[in-house]
């Protein structure tokens, strides 16, 4: 009998994560794939003292890795699990300086990042070093820190005293410091794909903050996407080795696209209503032709 997990955070289960998880096994459940819902924490995964990887997991031939932890993800890749994503890939898109560092050097456009060294014992930046980021960036500038979602963990500072002060009360947690992309405030392109190849994009647009995402009151367009749009979204994927990925691509002043951020787990219900793409189908024929081996 074919069957797969759906793997979810143990603590919250978003909407976004729910409806992804309902579509999908939607999709799977016409091809006769079973999928079970199932949180990090449930999975029971630990390390014996021979040193072996096990988990409470029944067996299965794939696991639709929906959450971030690295650590779940890299344990059932240990135990011979399919996960869809990969735990490095996963790790990759996570942590968001990961990922412009591994697709540097590549020739991908991608806004000036500058990112402090981490700290460990807590002690200031002085002011000489932050005022050569505000420097180097110019004003208004983009603050990050290297995890969030959704949009949030993500600012927008407009002098060097509010990059003070953010620094300071972010002393310990790993940052970066971004040139703001003007030409794109509030707006920029998701682009989802599936085995690599685009299936799926829409604008989106938020005129009451400079981010865009769906979650900070933004709202996606059914446009057409041009092909440098869709050639820079592919590369990124290519690079980072992902089944599925969400890219999400700034405009620059002459309409060239900027990598902004690549999403591992993008959620598919706004693209789904934006576009009319079902994109779960996609994603389940792709499932079924990389386990199972059909078309």
């Amino acid at each position: 009998m074919r069957q797969g997990y759906a793997i979810a955070n143990q603590y919250r289960l978003y909407s976004g994560v729910q409806n992804f998880y309902s579509r999908l096994k939607e999709e799977l459940t016409k091809l006769d794939i079973p999928l079970t819902l199932c949180r990090t924490g449930d999975a029971g995964i630990f390390i014996q003292d021979d040193g072996k990887v096990i988990s409470q997991l029944a067996e299965a031939d794939f696991i639709v890795f929906l959450d971030k932890d690295r650590y779940a993800a890299y344990g059932l890749e240990r135990m011979g699990y399919r996960l869809f994503n990969s735990a490095r890939a996963i790790e990759l898109c996570d942590d968001k300086m990961a990922t412009y560092l591994a697709l540097a050097n590549q020739g991908l456009p991608m806004p000036l990042t500058i990112a402090p060294a981490l700290n460990y014992v807590g002690q200031e930046n002085d002011e000489k070093y932050l005022s050569s980021i505000g420097d180097q960036l110019s004003y208004p500038l983009v603050a990050k820190l290297n995890y969030g979602s959704l949009g949030n963990n993500v600012f927008l500072l407009q002098n060097l005293n509010e990059l003070k002060e953010f620094d300071k009360n972010n002393l310990r947690s790993p940052r970066l410091y971004q040139r703001f992309i003007q030409s794109s405030a509030g707006m920029d392109y998701r682009l989802i794909y599936v085995g690599g190849e685009f299936v799926a994009g829409m604008k989106r647009v938020n005129p009451f903050d400079f981010r865009s995402n769906v979650a900070q009151g933004g709202h996606g367009e059914n446009v057409p996407i041009p092909e440098a749009y869709k050639e820079l979204g592919k590369r990124c994927v290519s690079l980072l080795g992902l089944d599925y990925a969400g890219v999400d691509l700034l405009q620059g002043e002459k309409g060239e696209p900027i990598v902004c951020e690549v999403n591992s787990n993008a959620f598919i219900e706004g693209i789904e209503k934006t576009t009319g793409i079902n994109v779960a189908r996609k994603y389940a024929a792709y499932i079924e032709k990389t386990v199972y081996g059909h078309q």
